[in-house]
Formats: C-alpha cells, sequence, structure tokens
C-alpha cells in the first residue's frame, strides 16, 4: 500500500505516521547487544493482547520507568520498583507482564556479556530457505525456529516469551524479513544507503 510519500509500504506501515516511521526505519532491521534484545523482548512481551501502536506510543515512558532497559539495573529492581511500575500511568500496568520483565532481567545479568545476543541470533533462519511474502496472510504468526528459541529462553527461566511472542522479536530485529515482497523496505528492494 503506497503512502502519502508515495512509497510502496507493508499494509500496517501506511495506516498512522507512528508506524509508518517505525517500519521504515526500525521494524526487520538488525538488532543487536544484550539491552537492546532485552528491551524488545520486553516491549512484545507487553504488547501481548494489545495493538504494538499502544507501545509504541508509550516506548518513552517504558525506557524512562525500565532504566532504558539496562539488563543489570533492571535486574537490581526492588518490590518498591515494582510498585512504582505497577502506578506508573505511562507504561502498561499488568503485574505477570511486569514481573516477567524484571525476572527476565535477573536471568539474563546473570549470564556472560553477549549471550542473549548469541542466543537469540543463533535461531535465525536461513534467508535463502524463507518464502517472501506477497501478501500479510502468508506472513507466520510463529515458526519452528520461534518455537525453539522460546522453549530454550523458557528453559533458562525467562517468561512470556511464547513462539508469538519470539518471533514478533524475530520479525522487529531483523532475523527475519517479512516485509512484503512489492514493499520498498523488502530486502532485495533495498540496498546500500537508501536503506537508511
Amino acid at each position: 500500500m503506497a503512502g502519502p510519500d508515495g512509497r510502496l509500504r507493508c499494509p500496517w506501515g501506511s495506516t498512522t505516521e507512528d508506524y509508518a516511521v517505525y517500519h521504515d526505519t526500525e521494524w526487520g532491521r538488525p538488532v543487536h547487544g544484550d539491552d537492546a534484545l532485552y528491551e524488545r523482548l520486553c516491549l512484545e512481551g507487553f504488547q501481548s493482547g494489545l495493538s504494538w501502536l499502544t507501545i509504541l506510543r508509550k516506548r518513552e515512558a517504558f525506557r524512562a520507568a525500565f532504566a532504558g532497559f539496562h539488563i543489570q539495573a533492571v535486574a537490581r529492581f526492588t518490590e518498591e520498583d515494582e510498585r512504582r511500575l505497577l502506578a506508573d500511568p505511562g507504561i502498561v500496568r499488568n503485574r505477570a507482564k511486569i514481573r516477567a520483565a524484571l525476572g527476565n532481567a535477573r536471568v539474563a545479568a546473570a549470564w556472560e556479556p553477549g549471550e542473549l545476543d548469541r542466543l537469540v541470533w543463533s535461531y535465525a533462519p536461513d534467508p535463502a530457505g524463507r518464502p517472501v511474502p506477497r501478501t500479510t496472510a502468508q506472513v507466520p504468526g510463529s515458526t519452528p525456529e520461534s518455537t525453539a528459541l522460546a522453549k530454550e529462553l523458557k528453559n533458562r527461566g525467562f517468561r512470556f516469551v511464547g513462539p508469538t511472542t519470539v518471533y514478533a522479536l524475530m520479525q522487529a530485529c531483523g532475523l527475519v524479513d517479512d516485509h512484503l515482497a512489492d514493499c520498498w523496505r523488502h530486502a532485495p528492494a533495498v540496498s546500500g544507503e537508501s536503506a537508511r
């Protein structure tokens, strides 16, 4: 679907200005780093059952509330911090999701630096073997890789990391390219500096 600028985008990427900016500048671009991946995993978990637009519009408040999603800082959050988060109108105040975000930080804080990044990216599928979606109906909600990564994360103590949430992480962080075939952001359509 063409936006006001004439660019063809995935249909969801043309519905609001916030979505267009996110679609064009973030979604599907490779994300590395433990803190950056922890942030995306938390936000995907908070999105569960809600619109992604809600999370996008609250993202800066989430970053402020969760110490910039620095794993080591969040891992030190106390019960008082949990109460503060539950009272913060700028974020999604779901007790189970907040506790999962705090617990996941405590798990990841005990890992070697770079371990979350290595783990997540070890489940990136070979792009050569993936069909290019032409319609949103052809974009899966989960894959064998997202199911396996979700299982591994759960085995290591993470919560709120089901296969669908993990697949959304994989899409957002560039492990897979689910931009539709005619979208200007689809990998073969993007070359060099035009992607930036």
